[in-house]
C-alpha cells in the first residue's frame, strides 16, 4: 500500500462525510424545539420540504456533473463544489428565518450532490489494481462515518439546554471540512492520469501517474502507462456524442453502473436510517434511548463498513459481496418485519432485544457488504469516455428514487406498518437475480482491463510501444525531473 494514494484517498472522502454529515444532520435539528420556534413552526409540508429541497439539490448537483464534470476536470470540479457547500452550510448555520435555511439546504445539497458521484470515480482513476477496493471504497467509508458522526452530534446537543446552540453547534461543524479539501486538492492531490490522457495532456498524465504509482518499478510503469494510454485512446477513437449510439454500443456497462447505484435505495437502507426512530418509539423506548439506539446504529454501520473495505473488498472482489450483502439484506428485513409484527408495542424486553439486534444485524449487512461496494463498482464498469457523465445519471437516479421511498416512508408505515419492509425485499431479490446473472467481477483488474469483462475489446501492446514510452519517461528524466518541467511551463504560461 502506498501510503500517499492513501492519504489522497482519505481526504478526496471529506467530500463524501459531508455527504452522510448533511444528510444526517437535518434529522436531529429539525426535531430540536428549539429550531421549531425559532423559524416560526413551520408547518408538517414546510418540514418535509427541507428533506426534499436537500434531495432536489442533489439531483440537481448530479446532473451538473453528467455535463461539466469532464469539461473541468475532476479537481477543478471538486474544488468548485467545496466553495458551494462551505457558502450552504455557513448559511443554514447562520440562518435567520425559514427561507434561509432552505436556500442553504439547497446549496449544501447541490453540492454533495455532484461530489458524492465525483469522488469514486477520481479515487477508482488514481488507485492501483490491486488496491483500488481499498482506495475507491473509502468514498462510501466517508458516507458511513459522516452519518454516525451526524447520529451523535445530534444526540449530544439534543442534551444542551433549550436554545438555538442546539442546533446551530451541530450545522457549523460542517462549515471547516469543504475549506479543508480545498486545500488539499490545491496544493498535494493529483490529477486523474486518466482524465489528463483524455483531455490531451498526455505529459502531464505521465507526472501525475508516476507521482501515484511510485510502488511501481520502471519498467512496470512504463507497461503500465503504455497500455492505459493505448485503450484510452481506443476508446476515445470511437467517442460518440449521441445518446443513443453510447447506450447501443455500452448498454449493458451503462445499465450495471446505473443499476448498482438504483439499488442502493432500493434496499430500504435510507428508509431504515431515516426512521429507525420510529421504529424504536413504537417499540416503547423513550426519547432519549431511541437517540442513543440511533447513534449506535451510525456506529455498526461505519466499523463494518471499514473493516470490509480494509480486508474484503479486494481479497474477495466485489461481485461476491453484492450477492452476499443482497441476500443478507433479504433476509434481515424479513426478519425485522416479522419481530416489529410481534413485539411493536409489547413488554416482552427479551423480544424487543431480538428485534432491535435484527435492523443492527441489517446495518452490518448492507454497510458491510453493499455500501462501499456500489460507489466504487458503478465507477469501475464504465468506460473512461462515459465515466463522469455515467456516474451523474446513476447519481441522479439514486437521489430520485430516495426521495421517493423516504416521502412515502411515513405514510406506508402508518398504514402497513413493517410491511413495507417486504417492498425492499422484493426488489433487493431483484437486484440479486441481477448481479448474478449480469454483474462481472472487477477486482485486480486495471481499469482498462475490464472491458474485456463486457465483451469490449482491449488494446494488445507491441513491443515497440512500450519501447516508445521507455524512452519517452527516459528522456524526461522520472518524475522529479517531469515535476520541474511541469512547474516551469507553468511559470512561464
Amino acid at each position: 500500500m502506498d501510503w500517499y494514494t492513501l492519504g489522497i484517498a482519505l481526504f478526496a472522502a471529506i467530500g463524501t462525510f459531508l455527504f452522510g454529515f448533511d444528510t444526517g444532520i437535518a434529522t436531529t435539528t429539525i426535531a430540536h424545539q428549539s429550531w421549531v420556534d425559532y423559524m416560526g413552526k413551520p408547518s408538517k409540508s414546510q418540514v418535509g420540504a427541507i428533506v426534499s429541497i436537500y434531495i432536489a439539490g442533489e439531483a440537481v448537483g448530479s446532473i451538473l456533473q453528467v455535463f461539466a464534470g469532464d469539461k473541468l476536470g475532476r479537481i477543478r470540479f471538486m474544488q468548485i463544489m467545496c466553495v458551494i457547500v462551505t457558502i450552504g452550510t455557513a448559511i443554514q448555520t447562520a440562518a435567520a428565518n425559514y427561507g434561509m435555511f432552505v436556500a442553504g439546504r439547497f446549496m449544501a445539497g447541490f453540492a454533495v450532490g455532484g461530489m458524492v458521484g465525483t469522488v469514486p470515480v477520481y479515487l477508482s482513476e488514481i488507485a492501483a489494481p490491486a488496491n483500488r477496493g481499498l482506495i475507491g471504497g473509502i468514498s462510501g467509508v466517508g458516507i458511513s462515518f459522516g452519518s454516525m458522526m451526524s447520529n451523535w452530534v445530534g444526540f449530544l446537543c439534543g442534551l444542551a439546554p433549550y436554545g438555538q446552540l442546539q442546533w446551530r453547534l451541530p450545522l457549523s461543524l460542517q462549515i471547516p471540512w469543504g475549506i479543508i479539501m480545498f486545500i488539499g486538492l490545491t496544493t498535494f492531490m493529483p490529477d486523474s492520469p486518466r482524465q489528463l490522457i483524455r483531455a490531451g495532456n498526455v505529459d502531464k498524465a505521465r507526472l501525475e501517474f508516476l507521482k501515484i504509482r511510485r510502488d511501481l518499478a520502471s519498467e512496470e510503469s512504463t507497461r503500465e502507462f503504455a497500455f492505459m494510454h493505448a485503450q484510452i485512446e481506443f476508446e476515445m477513437a470511437r467517442e460518440l456524442t449521441s445518446y443513443k449510439e453510447i447506450f447501443k454500443l455500452f448498454k449493458r456497462r451503462v445499465l450495471v453502473s446505473i443499476a448498482v447505484q438504483t439499488m442502493t435505495s432500493l434496499t430500504g437502507t435510507n428508509v431504515v436510517g431515516y426512521y429507525q426512530t420510529i421504529l424504536y418509539k413504537g417499540l416503547g423506548f423513550n426519547p432519549k434511548v431511541v437517540l442513543c439506539l440511533a447513534g449506535a446504529y451510525g456506529t455498526v454501520g461505519f466499523i463494518s463498513n471499514s473493516l470490509t473495505t480494509v480486508f474484503l473488498t479486494d481479497a474477495w472482489g466485489r461481485r461476491k459481496m453484492l450477492i452476499t450483502g443482497l441476500a443478507g439484506v433479504c433476509f434481515w428485513e424479513v426478519y425485522s418485519a416479522i419481530m416489529l409484527r410481534e413485539f411493536n408495542g409489547s413488554n416482552n424486553t427479551v423480544g424487543k432485544g431480538f428485534t432491535i439486534a435484527g435492523i443492527y444485524i441489517f446495518c452490518v449487512t448492507y454497510f458491510g457488504m453493499i455500501n462501499s461496494t456500489t460507489w466504487l463498482y458503478g465507477a469501475e464498469v464504465v468506460p473512461i469516455i462515459l465515466r463522469n457523465r455515467v456516474m451523474g445519471v446513476a447519481s441522479f437516479f439514486h437521489f430520485v428514487v430516495n426521495v421517493a421511498i423516504t416521502q412515502a416512508g411515513p405514510t406506508a408505515f402508518a398504514n402497513i406498518h413493517e410491511n413495507y419492509f417486504y417492498v425492499f425485499v422484493g426488489c433487493s431479490f431483484f437486484f440479486l437475480v441481477m448481479a448474478y446473472f449480469f454483474f462481472p467481477e472487477t477486482k485486480q483488474k486495471s481499469l482498462e482491463e475490464i472491458a474485456a469483462s463486457f465483451g469490449d475489446k482491449v488494446v494488445l501492446l507491441t513491443e515497440m510501444e512500450v519501447a516508445v514510452e521507455a524512452t519517452i519517461q527516459q528522456n524526461k528524466g522520472g518524475a522529479d525531473k517531469l515535476e520541474v518541467e511541469d512547474r516551469s511551463i507553468d511559470k512561464v504560461a
